[in-house]
């Protein structure tokens, strides 16, 4: 796909991942819609997309919230691309968990997921042309101690990834995921140091990614027109 003007909605682009997502379809000269919970994107994000001389828009919407969904794709128009990236983690080993706790992180992960990907087809299958990208993890191939929550929704994201697959490939939309592995991030920055080594021993690159290799890939897979129901892991060989 030639990404040049494209319309792209990347979910969760306020910070981390989605937001280097976001910036880095900007560059490729695609139209982004960013969103995110806040009133208002944040200004350390919006200058660097102003000085790059992004075309963006910021949609602040709840996408665990069927209406903020469908309000959401009204106000938004005509979509190319979607990134399903929005998510959230409540980690606790499995007998400590809260229900509500498990039933809030498939809210956000897997529901949404589900809720844009269905909002995104109905679009782009009438045009017979269009990428989708779900944010997955390691974690939802693996499952990880402690995340019984986050690996079952991320799992659900794989699982959902080639099933929309399956059923868009005939009129020329494809749907894949990316399943990340340790990135430096706000969320393994609070990470205790300990739990930090002992994953970082376990990585061949022996370091933790960047966001922006991520993005590398989410833009990849937009890109490509003949890959579609795989999950690209991006992990620095961890999970080897």
């Amino acid at each position: 796909m030639d990404l040049q003007n494209k319309r792209v909605l990347v979910t969760g682009s306020t910070q981390g991942i989605g937001a280097a997502t976001a910036l880095a379809f900007a560059q490729k000269g695609c139209q982004v819609l960013l969103n995110g919970r806040r009133p208002e994107l944040p200004e350390e994000i919006a200058d660097q997309l102003e000085e790059i001389g992004a075309d963006y828009q910021y949609f602040s919407a709840d996408v665990s919230d069927e209406g903020a969904v469908k309000q959401l794709f009204k106000e938004i128009g005509e979509i190319d691309i979607l990134v399903n990236n929005a998510g959230i983690t409540k980690d606790q080993i499995m007998i400590g968990m809260k229900l509500a706790d498990f039933d809030q992180v498939i809210k956000v992960n897997l529901r949404s997921s589900f809720m844009l990907t269905q909002k995104a087809l109905k679009k782009m299958l009438k045009k017979r042309s269009g990428a989708i990208i779900n944010m997955a993890s390691i974690v939802g191939q693996h499952g990880n101690a402690g995340q019984a929550n986050y690996a079952a929704s991320k799992a659900g994201v794989i699982a959902l990834t080639q099933t929309a697959a399956k059923e868009a490939a005939g009129r020329g939309v494809r749907v894949n995921a990316i399943a990340p592995g340790m990135i430096a991030s706000q969320m393994t920055a609070v990470l205790p140091d300990e739990v930090k080594e002992q994953a970082l021993s376990q990585i061949p690159l022996a370091r933790f990614g960047k966001a922006e290799e991520v993005a590398q890939a989410a833009v990849f897979l937009a890109e490509n027109d003949y890959v579609t129901g795989q999950t690209l892991v991006v992990d620095g060989g961890m999970t080897i």
